[in-house]
């Protein structure tokens, strides 16, 4: 019969070595990502910030621009308003009328002509000729504005196409010194200024300028598209006026199309002015940066896991090998049971263990009958074949973790039993005895006599005591005809019953 058991190998945890080298390894990976996940944040944020410096210085000299020019032409507005009601206006002759009126400033290029119109609408001076033509603007928003409204103040109005061009007109009120409406002075800005303007500026592909009104009614944009020209945001309820505050920058998509932007708003004039450049350009530089560096730390994570797999594979090896031999060195070869260095380890390990806690100690002491002569008659093979029978039903009859079951020598096997009393130690020889005993067809060749111990140990004892006692408890069931199991005494004072 071959053995058919031999303990097993369960599947062992890592070693301590092997788990500290992943930790680690785990550990140093989830730190360098997070050293460069915050420091490609903060080139990220620091781009942010140098582009929203440069928007805003861009937006301010834009609306600096504007500012000062709608100034000036209002300077003008106002003189013409102020001196149109002096009482002595109507007896001077029109080129008087004309140097008193308006300055050069009106005749600057993109400003459009002053004009005067009266209570009614009708056109009654004219800076660009002596001799205007009768025209009646009063249907004119314009009109209409300061007519109704003594406040107006400076009116801007949408974009309109103003004397052949597509210009913003600039008006204001004239009133008579106890505030009664007397009529409209009017000038414009021509489109080609703001085009002039913004092809000065290096705009990128997709960056943008916008100039409004204060009602969100776009004046000019570049890039110039007329179907927007003249648009009021106000209508778009997708969009949120609060997203471009003063003072504050806007991350995402417009409300003219879908390219995402960021946009910062000023607004020191009568005009607001909005510039928007383009994320992917802004980001552009520092997606490169990100590539880069992310493909190196993935290269660098990789190498790094790798070496870890490679060195804990290589520890757990070790480890299994030694752990191997370590099973080589203290596990019988025939058998598979313990030998007998390891059984002199645990035996005084485990009577220590019981001696602090005060649990008793058992120990079966197990030979096989009649071996000697079975060898020589068989021959050794057969006589191997019988020891691992016995290993085997000994192995089945002792199951607890805490037991160790081994070769004492020769055809002599020991169980020491921790925790276990007299009459719980009786039962386990009893078992592997009948075990044995039915193994094979012949009960004579195949029989084993068990010797008993069992103590709580104290100060003055040693194990040997033990053994001696189960030793003599085997011979006792030899000579009583073998095939038994005998209890002994380690000392009266120590017997556990």
């Amino acid at each position: 019969m071959q053995f058919a058991r031999r303990n097993g190998a369960a599947r062992r945890p890592l070693p301590l070595s092997v788990r500290l080298l992943i930790a680690s390894s785990i550990a140093a990976v989830i730190g360098f990502s997070a050293v460069c996940t915050s420091v490609l944040l903060d080139m990220r944020h620091g781009k942010e910030a140098l582009a929203q410096q440069m928007i805003e210085n861009l937006a301010t000299g834009i609306d600096t621009d504007i500012s000062r020019n709608i100034e000036l032409y209002d300077l003008s507005l106002r003189a013409a308003a102020s001196n149109i009601v002096l009482p002595e206006i109507d007896r001077l002759s029109r080129p008087v009328l004309h140097l008193i009126l308006f300055d050069h400033t009106t005749t600057a290029k993109h400003f459009g002509a002053i004009q005067v119109l009266d209570a009614n609408g009708r056109l009654t001076v004219d800076a660009s000729t002596l001799d205007p033509t009768p025209d009646n603007f009063g249907d004119e928003e314009y009109f209409r504005v300061h007519r109704d409204n003594p406040d107006a103040g400076l009116f801007i109005s949408r974009p309109t196409l103003h004397r052949g061009s597509y210009a913003v007109v600039l008006s204001r009120r004239i009133s008579s010194t106890d505030g009664n409406f007397l009529g409209v002075v009017v000038g414009s800005i021509r489109f080609s200024y703001f085009h002039e303007l913004f092809e000065r500026l290096n705009l990128g592909q997709d960056d943008t300028v916008t100039v409004l009104r204060r009602d969100r009614t776009i004046i000019m944009r570049k890039p110039f598209d007329l179907d927007v020209i003249g648009t009021n945001l106000a209508d778009r309820p997708a969009w949120n006026a609060a997203n471009l505050e003063d003072g504050r920058s806007y991350a995402g998509t417009g409300p003219v199309d879908s390219i995402p932007r960021l946009y910062v708003r000023s607004s020191t004039g009568p005009l607001v002015v909005v510039v928007g450049k383009s994320l992917e350009s802004i980001f552009a530089l520092w997606r490169d940066h990100a590539i880069k560096i992310g493909a190196i730390m993935l290269a660098l994570i990789a190498f790094v896991l790798a070496g870890a797999l490679f060195l804990a594979r290589e520890i757990a090896r070790r480890a299994q090998a030694e752990l191997r031999l370590e099973e080589l060195a203290t596990t019988d070869s025939l058998t598979g049971l313990r030998n007998r260095r390891k059984f002199d380890a645990t035996m005084e390990i485990e009577w220590w263990r019981a001696m602090r806690y005060g649990t008793a100690i058992s120990l079966l002491m197990i030979d096989a009958d009649h071996f000697k002569t079975f060898n020589d008659t068989h021959g050794h093979q057969a006589g191997d074949q019988v020891l691992i029978g016995i290993a085997i039903c000994i192995s089945d009859s002792v199951r607890r973790a805490g037991d160790c079951a081994a070769r004492f020598g020769g055809e002599e096997f020991a169980v020491l039993l921790p925790g276990q009393l007299a009459a719980d130690a009786f039962n386990v020889a009893e078992t592997i005895r009948r075990k044995v005993e039915g193994w094979s067809d012949d009960p004579a060749t195949t029989t084993v006599s068990i010797g008993i111990a069992s103590v709580k140990p104290t100060a003055p004892m040693d194990w040997s005591g033990l053994v001696n006692a189960a030793d003599k408890a085997l011979y006792a069931a030899k000579a009583a005809g073998r095939n038994r199991c005998a209890m002994g005494d380690v000392l009266p004072l120590s017997l556990v019953a």
